[in-house]
């Protein structure tokens, strides 16, 4: 009498419940392994999610700063004399077609202390301009306190702080009326500049009125630089005119910059250390699946009692081999939500420190849980085939 017997099988349901009986008697074995995965997803999706939520905001910035602001002055090195901005170098430039705005500062001599007490030689860092009343208006700034210079103030001794100099000197609150010793006199503070990005010299100085640098500090400066608001569709032309035009005599001796591309050039490098730290989350993925494949191969040596049991009650190769393949995939996955998880966490976390908006990219979570996954399945293909090819006689013979 011959009997038909069905083939055996192993459907998926049994592949997983087997799978997870070597992680489930091995648990502190099995999250150690899961830890070397997890530690690399959460590196990637964290730097990704930093890298994008970083990119938003200067985005943001950039819109708002504008990329049409250009910025004029003598050059450094070009010698004395000749290489300067001409008193008549803002009306100049502001005929220039597709310029909106002009408004020029000029360096003066002089400290600004918070004291009379301080030497002269002890500069802090600081320095004294004098500022046209439409300054703020043409960088699109603000004041965090306080008001900016305008056509009475201008005129007395009073000055503007930029937000650097405020720290320095100690001055945050103008209720109580606060002066700085510039100039060997007295000036009244009536505003504190907000941050500006795109004018980080200013934000170092003690503003002045061109009438109150004449009348109270008995100087008489020509302008040192020129800020110039364009039609954002002109920006590449306003710039090509803007040296022969601030000084006909001498363009050579003028540059013309736009502050926006030091911002993109600080982009450009965040976007190396982007590169970095993928580098440093595939290193940790790499030691992880490291530790997948020897947790498989040991479990493989200790369990050979099992898998010849299991091979002489009818398993076949390709039902152990798939038992231990799904044990490195179970790990792979737990590994790859827990560093998701931990990933999203730590963006949310620093990116609300820095005032960012919070922003995960798609590829940051199904690549990561991708990555864990492929990484398992590749670190438990050598044991699952290592254990499928062993013969029931020899493994329970070994065991």
């Amino acid at each position: 009498m011959k009997l038909d017997l069905a083939p055996s099988r192993l459907t998926p349901r049994d592949v997983v419940r087997v799978a997870s009986i070597g992680l489930r008697t091995r648990k502190l074995r099995a999250a150690l392994s899961a830890l070397g995965i997890t530690i690399g997803i959460a590196s990637l999706v964290a730097v990704l999610g930093l890298s994008e939520s970083s990119r938003s905001a200067f985005l943001a910035e950039l819109d708002k700063l504008g990329t049409n602001l250009l910025q004029v002055r003598a050059k450094q090195d070009a010698g004395a004399g000749s290489a300067e901005l001409p008193s008549m170098a803002k009306v100049m430039v502001g005929r220039v077609d597709g310029v909106q705005s002009v408004a020029a500062t000029f360096d003066l001599k002089g400290n600004v202390y918070r004291t009379d007490l301080v030497p002269a030689t002890r500069s802090g860092g600081l320095s004294v301009k004098a500022a046209d009343t439409d300054l703020l208006s043409t960088l699109q700034g603000a004041v965090a306190t306080g008001r900016f210079l305008d056509a009475q103030s201008s005129r007395r001794p009073t000055t503007v702080l930029g937000s650097v100099a405020s720290q320095r000197l100690g001055i945050r609150d103008l209720a109580a009326r606060p002066k700085v010793w510039l100039g060997e006199r007295w000036f009244s503070v009536v505003g504190i500049l907000e941050p500006m990005a795109l004018s980080p010299a200013l934000e170092r100085s003690a503003l002045v009125g061109r009438e109150a640098a004449r009348a109270y500090l008995g100087q008489y400066p020509v302008p040192s630089t020129l800020y110039v608001r364009t039609d954002p569709t002109k920006v590449r032309s306003v710039l090509e005119v803007l040296s022969a035009t601030a000084n006909p005599a001498n363009p050579t001796g003028i540059e013309s910059t736009r502050p926006s591309e030091l911002l993109e050039a600080r982009q450009a490098a965040d976007v190396a250390f982007t590169s970095l730290g993928l580098g440093l989350g595939a290193v940790a993925l790499l030691v992880g699946a490291v530790g997948i494949a020897n947790v498989m191969v040991i479990s493989v040596l200790e369990r050979r009692s099992e898998i010849g049991l299991r091979r002489a009650l009818g398993a076949t190769r390709r039902h152990v081999g798939l038992q231990f393949l799904g044990e490195a995939l179970v790990l792979g996955a737990i590994g790859g939500v827990s560093g998701i998880v931990l990933g999203v966490l730590a963006t949310a976390a620093y990116a609300s420190a820095r005032g960012w908006g919070i922003l995960i990219p798609g590829i940051a979570v199904g690549g990561g849980l991708t990555a864990a996954l492929v990484i398992g399945a590749v670190a438990g293909l050598y044991p699952a085939v290592r254990a499928a090819n062993m013969s029931p006689t020899e493994a329970l013979r070994t065991a």
